[in-house]
Formats: C-alpha cells, sequence, structure tokens
C-alpha cells in the first residue's frame, strides 16, 4: 500500500466528458483522460482492504459483485501510485486480455463492491483501468506475444466477440493454431457492431487489438455463418476441438398490434446499421435514419442508452424512452446491501445529451406499450402506452399490471426495440447435436464449460444468457483452459 491516508486526503475524481452540445455533433469518443497526478491520486485512495471484495467476482441477487475477471485491483492500483506503469500493466494483463474495453464499456461492478464505497464515494477503479491500458499502447509495451512452440493441435472459436477473443488468444498462446470464425463482414462481434464508435471507437480500439490478435497468429474468417455457409460438421472433421462463443443474438419482441409496421426495428439491427454506415460511406448513409423523427425507445438498458445517444447523433426531432420497471431509488435500498451491484438511479450519456437538448430526461418508467398505430402508408405514426403497476400473483412471481384510465398516445415515426435478448440464434447447436438448457442456451458446464459433445466447449452468452463484456472475457478465458486441458491432458492457463 503506498499512501495509508490516500483514501483520507483525496476526493473521488474522474475525467471530465466532451460537452453534451458538442459531443453529439460527432461519433468519436467523449471522454477525456485525466493527468498522471491526478491519477496517481486516484490509485491511492485504494485502502489495500484485508477483504478486497472489488475482485471477488461473484454473482449475488442477479447481477456482478467485484470484477468477473478478478483484477488484482489493489495491486496495480499501488502500482500506480508508486508511478510503475509499466508493472501496472503487467499486472492488469494477468487477468485481462482487453482492459480498453472493459475500461470503456464495463459498468464497473468492482466499483459497487468496493469497501470505501461504504461511506464515500468509490475508487474510480475503471478509470484508472483504462489508463494503464491506453498508457502501455502510447509506451508501445502492448506488443504481439506469438507462442514459441506450436502443439500441432487446431481449435477452430466460433465467434469474434469478447469471449471468442479470449479464447482465442489463449489457446494460441498455449501453442494451439488457432481459427475463428465470424457471421459478420468485421471482427468484434458485439464490440464492433453491438456497441456505438463514441464508446469504443472501432479502428483506433478494436481493430488495434484484433491487428495485434493476427500478429501472434490467429486465424480470422469473416462472412463464416457456421451452420449455414460453412458446414458444422466439415468444422468438427477438420478442428481438434471447437469453442462456441456465440453470443445471446435473439431479441425480445413485443408481440402488440400494429408490430408489423415500417419504421419498427430491433435495437441491434439500428446500431448495426449505424456503426456499418460510419465505417463505410459515413453516418447519413445509414438505412434507418432518426433525422427529423419523433424516435421511441421501448427498454432501458445499456443497448436502449446507445440507442438514444446514436438518434441524438443522427438529428432526431424528439425522444422518449419507455421503461417497464420503476425508477430505481437515489440510494441503496434495504434489500440491496453492499457489496452487491448498486440498483441506484444513474444518468447515463445517452440521457445526459437527450435531456441537454429537450431540458428533460427521456426516460418514462411504469410504461408498456399496447399498440402501435400506422399511416395510410402502413408505416408506424404513434404508439398507445399505458402505465402499470407490479403486484405479486398466485404463484408468488411480480407481474405487470395495467393501471385503468392511464392510456396515453405517443407520436413516433421511428421506434426501436431494445428489452434484451432471449439466446443464441440459429441451427448450429442443433446441427452439432448439442444439448440446450430450459433458457434456450447452450447447456455447457460452469466450470468445465464443457457441453454434451466431446470437444467441444461453450462460453460467454451463448451459454450464461445476456450478460456483461468482463463476464465474456471471463468465461473466454476459463473456456480456453478448460479446451487446453481437454487436448494435453493438462494445462498451464490461468
Amino acid at each position: 500500500m503506498g499512501k495509508p491516508t490516500g483514501f483520507i486526503e483525496y476526493l473521488r475524481e474522474t475525467p471530465l466528458d466532451r460537452s453534451p452540445s458538442e459531443r453529439v455533433r460527432d461519433w468519436k469518443e467523449f471522454h477525456h483522460q485525466l493527468d498522471e497526478k491526478s491519477l496517481r491520486n486516484q490509485a491511492a485512495r485504494c485502502m489495500d482492504c484485508g477483504v478486497p471484495f472489488c475482485h471477488t467476482g461473484k454473482a449475488m441477487s442477479g447481477g456482478a459483485s467485484g470484477c468477473p475477471v478478478n483484477n488484482l485491483i489493489p495491486e496495480w492500483n499501488d502500482l500506480v501510485y508508486r508511478g510503475l506503469w509499466r508493472e501496472a500493466l503487467e499486472r492488469l494483463h494477468r487477468t485481462n486480455n482487453f482492459p480498453e474495453f472493459t475500461g470503456r464499456v464495463c459498468p464497473a461492478p468492482c466499483e459497487g463492491s468496493c469497501v470505501l464505497g461504504i461511506n464515500a464515494p468509490p475508487v474510480s477503479i475503471k478509470n484508472i483501468e483504462n489508463s494503464i491500458i491506453e498508457r502501455g499502447f502510447e509506451e508501445g509495451w502492448v506488443v504481439p506475444e506469438p507462442p514459441k512452440t506450436r502443439t500441432g493441435r487446431k481449435v477452430a472459436v466460433v465467434g469474434s466477440g469478447p469471449a471468442g477473443l479470449a479464447a482465442a488468444q489463449q489457446l494460441n498462446r498455449a501453442g494451439h493454431s488457432v481459427t475463428v470464425l465470424e457471421r459478420a463482414d468485421r471482427p468484434g462481434g458485439l464490440l464492433m457492431y453491438g456497441i456505438p464508435n463514441m464508446k469504443l471507437d472501432k479502428q483506433e480500439v478494436v481493430m488495434r487489438r484484433i491487428h495485434q490478435l493476427e500478429q501472434e497468429g490467429i486465424r480470422f474468417v469473416y462472412n463464416a455463418e457456421v451452420g449455414d455457409n460453412y458446414e458444422a460438421q466439415m468444422m468438427r472433421r477438420d478442428f481438434d476441438a471447437v469453442v462456441l462463443c456465440t453470443g445471446a443474438t435473439v431479441p425480445r419482441d413485443l408481440p402488440v398490434e400494429g408490430r408489423a409496421l415500417q419504421g419498427v426495428h430491433f435495437a441491434m439491427d439500428y446500431l448495426t446499421d449505424a456503426t456499418r454506415a460510419l465505417l463505410g460511406k459515413g453516418p447519413k448513409s445509414a438505412t434507418i435514419q432518426a433525422k427529423g423523427l419523433d424516435v421511441v425507445v421501448i427498454g432501458g438498458g445499456d443497448t436502449g442508452t446507445d440507442c438514444v445517444g446514436s438518434a441524438m447523433r443522427q438529428g432526431c426531432r424528439t425522444l422518449t424512452q419507455f421503461e417497464i420497471l420503476s425508477k430505481p431509488p437515489t440510494e441503496r435500498a434495504e434489500d440491496n446491501p453492499w457489496p452487491e451491484w448498486p440498483r441506484v438511479y444513474k444518468t447515463d450519456y445517452g440521457q445526459e445529451e437527450a435531456a441537454a437538448k429537450f431540458g428533460r430526461d427521456p426516460r418514462s418508467y411504469l410504461t408498456t406499450v399496447k399498440r402501435l398505430v400506422g399511416d395510410e402508408a402502413g408505416r408506424v405514426k404513434e404508439l398507445v402506452t399505458v402505465e402499470v403497476g407490479w403486484e405479486i400473483d398466485a404463484q408468488g412471481r411480480s407481474m405487470p399490471v395495467e393501471q385503468p384510465g392511464t392510456e396515453r398516445r405517443q407520436p413516433a415515426q421511428l421506434v426501436l426495440l431494445a428489452m434484451g435478448f432471449t439466446g443464441p440464434d440459429g441451427s448450429l447447436p442443433l446441427d452439432l447435436g448439442i444439448e440446450l438448457d430450459e433458457r434456450r442456451n447452450i447447456r455447457a458446464d460452469a466450470a468445465s464449460y464443457t457441453t454434451s459433445v466431446p470437444g467441444v466447449f461453450a462460453a460467454g452468452d451463448c451459454r450464461r444468457g445476456q450478460s456483461l463484456v468482463v463476464w465474456a472475457i471471463a468465461e473466454g478465458r476459463g473456456a480456453a483452459r478448460e479446451c487446453d486441458r481437454w487436448l494435453m491432458g493438462s494445462t498451464d492457463l490461468p
């Protein structure tokens, strides 16, 4: 511990963002960086507590408590405080293959379980993490690490999202020849097309890491839809083992009257289209445009926020976001104690931007959509909403109940469905003869990541369901370790 009194002497500080009015004019990342002195002071706030819950990585009450990849947070905080940045980077990379991703898009459950956070603002762990990895790239410390020898074993990784990339890098460093099969036209999965560029830059951040993996010897094959244009059984013949990291990509639909109207889209289709246009002919070439329209986003999670931020950049006329759940409290409730993830009211970047332009938070809570109304051309023009209350049914389940007399009409020419995902899509599990669980996810052991087919492993959202990028990285690392053990009889992978 570099400074035992740091948590007393220094207040929490995070870098300022570009102003909402400025940043909505482009698709560039909007976070600034703290200077080195400030960062070292922030690292000094770490208490080096006897029981550091920040890196426990446990699932509690439906959310993450602590870091799922078990980052050695107190250790690299101390190294940053002492100015030992390269050593801090080495310590960070021991547990996290891609801290530049988690340092940007992770909701930071580590901070939610920080011991200092019991009675003071927690250590700014996420920002320090991102500063370490960016310092590493700036100084040239992040270099390709190809294996010294090859085992002669070949592994296919299906999917190039965070779980697939982590699994691929770990297996490659174990000496196996790794091929990543990606169905999209670019690598990255969720990192490329599911998260907008202003949160995670595709060329400067995502592709920077992809290039490193290629230089380490990993082969990427794009437009490879396993089970469609790439035969699943041929994959099994060509490779000694397979790791499935296909994600949970089936969106939850809205089964109401008018769903088939033009102008109603799944959030991920909208976000993918926006990013593909940005990387191609430019943002104005997107086929799903919000410019000049009344936009409604249905769903209050991270994906919904990303739709809000994207619609703001496309120049929407108005913006409303509906959430069926109640508004969270401003402070932890009694049934949400530390070190659980704090379920409290927060304003994310998208809502901040909408509030700056329209004068209010766009979110409306305890509201659901009853039907969509179209015009003569078959395009959505408005929707009908109703307020709900939550009641306990005879089976003890909490259910939404419509409140009489609360129907409202809302103008909308673009409706984006951001209500989460129900599981992996495609016929791949069936083609491979893999069992699914009751939620339609791939059934795989939580410790060994083994499926019902020997030599086939599964990790990430396709196994655990919709979750965080950091959980996906943790599972990709775990699946790589167990795949290596299955191939070689033992493993040195962490």
